[in-house]
């Protein structure tokens, strides 16, 4: 399957950080969440995305355009929707779209307000009045009026209440489906991932975790449980993050099949849920 968003190698140095070989895949038609802790390389990524950092190495295609060499391909290719959209105050939405319309030479002025209709928006309205998931709603309208075909969103329900995200993560699914768009979403929500994911991209320290489909994800990722007694000084070459309790440890693993035929039947193997893998992968010093 070819790749709307392709990410080879993406390497990029600051003093104190560096975001190191990052690569990734997302194919047309999907969604794709990027995860991780702060600091661990997500803004930078999608910066790289953006075309607004200079890269030190490897690759970024956007609908087969790089958006350093080919700006002007790659920013009709992409629509972005900030986590705090920043448009002026007392503008309406109907004069911000005329503004943002001048950028864009596929901009499509009925999809425009076709999508305010639907989202419930009137365009009359001054953007200062509208609440947080509103802007996010006309935000996203913005960008799907411009056919683009990749959506890269900044962590879009931060800060929103669980209803309004339930529902905004819903018409944002049901959109993209609707204009055949890709999405690419950054979030500390591990049920956002749940909710509408295809696939995964988990970061820590500026590394790729694993970038792959939720259902490999979940399908290869096991939670272990067990006594004390059982783990020893090899274990720590098996498991992945582990939190100890008095009488027991829970660990991550990648291997099931390793870790059985270390320990046979003195283990229990249960399915990891996102939530589970995130913490344990991320854990400081292997332990949660």
């Amino acid at each position: 399957m070819s790749s709307l968003l392709s990410v080879r190698g993406l390497t990029k140095r600051y003093s104190g950080f560096e975001l190191r070989d990052v690569s990734l895949d997302l194919p047309p038609g999907y969604i794709m969440g990027l995860i991780g802790p702060n600091g661990a390389g997500k803004t930078t990524t999608l910066k790289s995305i953006l075309g607004l950092l200079r890269r030190d190495g490897g690759e970024i295609r956007v609908d087969g355009a790089d958006p350093l060499r080919d700006g002007a391909a790659a920013r009709a290719a992409i629509g972005f929707v900030h986590d705090e959209p920043r448009f002026h105050r007392y503008l309406t939405l109907r004069t911000i779209s005329r503004i943002v319309a001048r950028f864009y030479a596929r901009w499509n002025d009925a999809t425009f307000l076709r999508l305010l209709r639907s989202f419930g928006l009137e365009p009359g309205r001054r953007f200062g009045t509208l609440s947080r998931g509103n802007r996010m709603k006309f935000a996203l309208a913005l960008a799907l009026s411009h056919h683009a075909r990749l959506i890269v969103l900044d962590e879009p329900t931060s800060g929103l209440d669980p209803v309004f995200r339930r529902d905004l993560l819903d018409l944002l699914q049901t959109q993209l489906v609707d204009e055949e768009c890709s999405v690419l979403f950054s979030t500390h929500l591990t049920a956002d991932l749940d909710r509408i994911a295809d696939y995964v991209t988990l970061l820590q320290g500026g590394r790729v975790v694993f970038s792959q489909s939720k259902e490999e994800i979940l399908d290869r990722w096991k939670l272990v449980k067990g006594g004390l007694d059982a783990l020893d000084s090899s274990a720590s070459d098996l498991f992945r993050g582990m939190r100890r309790g008095p009488h027991g440890f829970e660990a991550l693993t990648d291997d099931a099949d390793a870790v059985r035929r270390k320990f046979g039947d003195s283990l229990v193997f249960e399915r990891a849920t996102f939530e589970e893998i995130v913490l344990l992968t991320t854990a400081e010093g292997g332990d949660a």
